[in-house]
């Protein structure tokens, strides 16, 4: 029965380490895909004005800043509210501006789902849309090119005029692809030449952002304060974990939320321990005084319980997090756990040396305590 009771024990502990490690690495999945998503669309840093919506590209030190080594890629962005129409359908969406760098600098290009990136530098008044906004507009361009859309923006300054379209900027645009990247900038956002947004919100050499991408070894915290002393106090410097920080800090929070949970749950598994122990020293009386007989001392006696302890404890935690590594590689190998109507096609999973390290630091910790109560307590009770 006692042996029964430890294989429960090693069992118990064994299914909390691997149930700790197949959280966290799900964690970690969505951490890279969240990421990767926005990695799509925002750049490493951006660099915005702090009063107004737009400054003077020409007057900016573009040259100091690719002077850094690390800064791989400079784009110069413009964004606006416009209204999308096409046919007998409207919607509103972010019209933003780049640079044909841009899509080399976000991967965008690869995102394309209709159209090509040859395509988008052929004229000005192209339209790249995204998913949701095509699909608002029953625009799709695989049975052909779709016909010219019209964008339109309020003009600059409060002037009335007698005719309601007087008051705003109308320009025909040419739409020659359709990306999809996630629901939020699917929905949100229609990309186009910088001229042509230049023109359309007649924003002449004005720019609302400077979006740089930075090479894969450059620290973006070192980068962001030389960009800093370079551009002065007028302008704000930010990575695209502080764009997005609530996004990445509340899936960080709900990690270690559910990895405090869990290792509660090991708590309770190692009562396991404890109840296996306890029976084992009330079992092992008369083995004991044979030892004591010996010349066995007492601390020794305590430490061959305390082994027991924790070899139950090292066992159940080695198979755990082995059989929890063997699930996710199955799961990133494989995809057995799929996601129907999702951005990808199988839940997101990624093995980190850190979660292993920090799983094994907590339940030696709970396997230390575990295995010493008893051993010091009941001992002396019973021994």
């Amino acid at each position: 029965m006692i042996n029964i009771i430890s294989w429960i024990s090693v069992i118990g502990v064994g299914v909390g380490t691997m149930a700790l490690i197949i959280v966290l690495s799900a964690f970690n999945g969505l951490e890279n895909l969240v990421e990767h998503l926005y990695a799509s669309f925002d750049p490493d840093i951006k660099i915005t004005i702090k009063k107004g919506k737009t400054f003077n590209a020409s007057t900016f030190p573009k040259e100091k800043i690719l002077q850094i080594p690390e800064v791989a890629f400079y784009s110069e962005t413009l964004e606006e509210i416009a209204l999308v129409k096409y046919e007998d359908k409207q919607t509103v969406a972010t019209v933003k501006g780049v640079e044909n760098s841009f899509y080399e600098m976000s991967g965008l290009d690869t995102l394309l789902i209709e159209g090509n990136q040859k395509e988008l530098t052929q004229v000005d008044n192209y339209i790249v849309l995204g998913y949701g906004i095509a699909d608002q507009l029953a625009l799709f361009l695989s049975n052909g090119f779709a016909k010219k859309v019209s964008v339109i923006v309020p003009k600059k300054g409060h002037q009335k005029g007698l005719m309601p379209d007087s008051e705003f900027n109308r320009k025909w645009a040419v739409p020659s692809g359709i990306f999809s990247v996630s629901p939020d900038f699917d929905t949100k956002y229609v990309l186009t030449s910088l001229p042509f947004a230049q023109q359309l919100t007649q924003h002449n050499e004005q720019v609302s952002a400077i979006e740089l991408g930075l090479t894969k070894e450059a620290n973006w915290d070192v980068i962001k304060t030389q960009i800093e002393s370079v551009v002065g106090t007028e302008y704000e410097v930010k990575t695209r974990y502080e764009l997005n920080e609530l996004v990445f800090k509340t899936n960080k929070t709900e990690k270690w939320i559910t990895f405090l949970i869990l290792s509660f749950i090991l708590v309770i598994a190692s009562f396991n321990i404890i109840g296996s122990l306890t029976m084992l020293i009330i079992d092992k009386k008369k083995d004991v005084w044979i030892l004591k007989t010996m010349g066995t001392t007492h601390s020794t006696i305590r430490k061959l319980f305390f082994i027991e302890g924790m070899l139950i404890n090292l066992v159940g935690a080695f198979s755990g997090m082995l059989i929890g590594a063997f699930v996710c590689w199955l799961q990133i190998r494989f995809g057995l756990l799929r996601l129907e109507g999702g951005i990808v096609e199988f839940y997101p999973m990624a093995l980190e040396l850190t979660d292993f390290i920090n799983v094994a630091g907590v339940v030696l910790v709970i396997g230390l305590i575990a295995s010493w109560y008893p051993v010091r307590v009941l001992t002396k009770r019973h021994l």
